[in-house]
């Protein structure tokens, strides 16, 4: 052989080997890199870029064997995912289905609690019928999400509140509250009964006594249900308690002028939330502010409130109307004055 043939030989063997461990090394010094990270690196496009052109002139077998950052499954995976960009239309694509508006989950929630029986389909005609085309599957899950049961599964019986506004006109309410009076024998307690229409919150005052019986209470019910200027005379149904005070007589006497007595469970005061409020209110604004002396003086009290009550405040439970106005219409101008009650 020739002996300048063995020197390139021996030259291209040592150069061989120096690479080698040149590759050794950076393949180590990279292995130490990623243990300090203890993460998977990120690239940029830039770098992506530039790794995709040197892995291109080694070609894959030799970033198989050598490559410990960038595997070519890695180069390739950059290579389909630059190509599904390139297709990618979501900047410019329409959002997709709207979502339900909430006047209208409104009003199929309204027709699924006042119609018990309804189910989907019948829910749908009727929203067909205000121009509103909504799907049967959009209906259930409005209901599912508001926590209605469909149709078959849905209770059918009457809760209070939907009993309350199926016969709001026809309801009213009394109750009994006592009054501390100081009088010639000293302090006594006076008992009051008053009665409410619930759907107009009307009051009246029934009646005034220290010790309520069962013929007083015949009386009451005589005039609460007169022909001709009975308070009841309106009215369907009269909520009360189970004071022993409404006694069978007197439920009678009302049910005979077609009222009928709905006696509450008992300690359920929240069942005459109405007739209860107005008493508080009765209380708060204008009996725990005065001394009385007499049942006259009390009574008085009571008729003047009562008085305000109706043609003054305006009530939330009434759309912030009044009961009674004395102006149907108010004046647009002129002076305001203040008139006084009870002093």
């Amino acid at each position: 052989m020739n002996p300048f043939t063995l020197l390139l030989i021996s030259l291209a063997g040592w150069m061989n080997r120096n690479q080698q461990d040149v590759i050794a090394y950076l393949q180590e010094e990279i292995r130490v890199l990623k243990e300090q990270l203890s993460k998977k690196p990120r690239f940029n496009d830039d770098q992506r870029r530039r790794l995709a052109i040197k892995g291109k002139h080694i070609g894959r077998t030799a970033l198989n064997q050598f490559a410990s950052l960038v595997t070519p499954n890695t180069l390739l995976a950059w290579h389909r995912r630059l190509i599904a960009q390139k297709y990618d239309s979501s900047r410019t694509r329409k959002p997709g289905r709207p979502p339900t508006a909430a006047q209208l989950k409104e009003l199929i929630l309204k027709l699924a609690r006042e119609n018990r029986s309804w189910g989907y389909t019948r829910i749908q005609g009727a929203l067909a019928n205000l121009h509103h085309e909504v799907g049967r599957s959009t209906i259930a899950k409005v209901m599912k999400t508001a926590g209605l049961e469909p149709s078959p599964q849905r209770p059918k019986g009457l809760t209070w509140k939907e009993f309350l506004k199926t016969h709001w006109q026809v309801l009213a309410a009394t109750d009994f509250f006592t009054v501390e009076l100081w009088t010639a024998k000293g302090l006594v307690g006076y008992h009051v009964l008053l009665v409410i229409r619930l759907a107009t919150r009307e009051v009246q005052l029934a009646g005034i006594v220290p010790e309520p019986n069962a013929p007083w209470m015949q009386q009451v019910a005589r005039n609460l249900t007169d022909p001709w200027d009975g308070f009841l005379r309106s009215n369907r149904y009269l909520i009360h308690d189970r004071a022993t005070l409404f006694t069978d007589q007197f439920r009678r006497m009302l049910r005979d002028a077609n009222v009928e007595t709905i006696r509450l469970p008992a300690h359920s005061p929240n069942l005459n939330a109405y007739a209860q409020r107005f008493v508080r209110t009765l209380r708060q604004e204008c009996l725990d502010r005065m001394i009385f002396f007499g049942e006259a003086s009390l009574r008085r009290a009571i008729d003047q409130f009562i008085r305000h009550y109706h043609e003054e405040p305006n009530h939330q439970g009434l759309a912030n109307k009044i009961i009674r106005p004395e102006f149907p219409v108010f004046p647009v101008d002129g002076d305001v004055r203040c008139r006084k009650r009870l002093g």
